[in-house]
């Protein structure tokens, strides 16, 4: 077949992305491709940067959205879209239903903040009906694969439509067209794989030189699951601070396309995610969500490999939410050694707690959480102490210094149930 990628499985077809490109001449930002000196610095490699975070919907998911609703036939089109979103996929239809006047429906939960109901209400301006249902997004998309059985209206797939996985392909049109040269490695974020399947595919067929590496984070790994045992996994527990990328179960055909595509998948811990959130936007004046530094967090695992060489990391998005910024702080100092948890059990005597503050405590050692109950009926009391050290290797002398002087203790850190019970 003429202009088929090397797959017929995967459906993606070269002619298609380049057509998906015209069409979204002037609707998409075609978004800087950017060395970024610290980055490159630090490992010893030409690191650029595919920003799009600074899309016009701040994420790429328009391509897909704007490619797909292009698509329909004027009943499709008379019928409506729907889609189920709390975050950029919602956007992107949200803007696209403006551009092309088309009327949307979608279905988000009812605990989605404000702030996002509100950014795709902006969006999509008059063009956009708002379902706030369900306490889950599955709850939510449940009612909205319903209401478009009952409307005879199109649901939207935020990642397992050809059309989809195609509009989200020009994002590697883009970058080689803006390349001026070869690239060795392209880091790509995974959820439920369209940006990864699309971006893959176009590579693959025009750079097959480049290795592609996928990148999950470590608390929703369905991608990677799902390729090890070749097979589609669905995750049944997942950690949802990546919300941009923390899927259960990825799409049939992006399984497909992603375990003959990508090189390799590695998962990221969500406090180093957020290591890099904070250093980007200290050191860069970049503000990304947490499914936007994936790409450049992976980078630490292929140190060795990328050294000496021109690798670009494809940041997906910049719709973070100011009011996680506690949390990120947070989970990034817990990932840095930096921040630990105690319970530790108090002797009830006068002056055990100013024997910890003077005796225990390190000159550089602060108390970030404390809380504690006085037990009249018992010799001992726990507390619940949260301390931030200047350096990690300060851990061991805190230790140290808390069993010279008999203080009992648990380290909250290293047992996560217990850990998240109590903080």
């Amino acid at each position: 077949m003429q202009g088929a990628l090397t797959t017929e499985k995967t459906g993606v077809q070269l002619k298609n992305v380049i057509a998906a490109s015209n069409l979204l001449q002037g609707v998409v930002e075609k978004t800087p491709m950017l060395k970024n000196l610290n980055l490159s610095e630090q490992y010893g490699a030409e690191i650029l940067l595919k920003r799009e975070d600074l899309q016009v919907v701040r994420s790429y998911k328009i391509r897909g959205a704007y490619n797909k609703i292009a698509s329909l036939s004027k009943s499709e089109r008379a019928n409506g879209v729907v889609c189920a979103s709390a975050g950029n996929h919602a956007q992107g239809v949200a803007y696209a239903c403006r551009l092309l006047s088309i009327k949307g429906v979608i279905f988000m939960p009812t605990p989605t903040p404000n702030q996002k109901v509100k950014q795709v209400r902006s969006f999509g301006k008059d063009k956009v009906e708002i379902v706030l249902v369900g306490d889950t997004f599955d709850e939510a998309a449940l009612e909205a694969k319903q209401y478009c059985e009952a409307s005879n209206a199109t649901f939207i797939h935020p990642f397992d439509d050809i059309q989809v996985i195609e509009g989200q392909a020009t994002v590697g049109l883009e970058i080689l067209a803006d390349a001026a040269g070869p690239i060795d490695y392209l880091v790509l974020p995974v959820g439920g794989g369209g940006l990864a399947s699309g971006v893959g595919s176009y590579f693959k067929e025009l750079s097959p030189q480049t290795r592609i590496i996928g990148v999950e984070p470590e608390g929703a790994p369905s991608m990677k699951r799902s390729i090890e045992e070749n097979q589609l996994v669905t995750l049944n527990r997942i950690d949802k601070f990546v919300d941009g990328a923390a899927v259960q179960r990825v799409g049939e055909i992006t399984f497909e396309i992603c375990r003959e595509k990508l090189d390799k998948v590695l998962t990221v811990p969500e406090g180093e995610i957020c290591t890099n959130m904070l250093r980007l936007y200290n050191e860069d004046a970049m503000v990304v969500e947490p499914a936007g530094a994936l790409s450049i967090t992976a980078l630490s695992q292929l140190k060795d490999e990328i050294k000496g060489k021109r690798v670009v990391c494809v940041v997906s998005g910049g719709n973070n939410d100011i009011t996680r910024t506690e949390e990120i702080k947070e989970r990034s100092l817990l990932f840095e050694g930096l921040k630990h948890y105690f319970m530790v059990s108090f002797p009830q005597r006068a002056g055990a707690l100013r024997e910890f503050l003077e005796e225990v405590l390190g000159p550089t050692d602060d108390i970030a959480h404390f809380e504690y109950s006085k037990k009249n009926s018992r010799e001992r009391a726990p507390a619940v102490i949260g301390i931030e050290l200047a350096d990690p290797s300060d851990f061991e002398k805190l230790i140290q210094r808390m069993e010279k002087k008999r203080f009992k203790y648990e380290h909250l850190n290293s047992k996560p149930e217990l850990f998240h019970y109590l903080i």
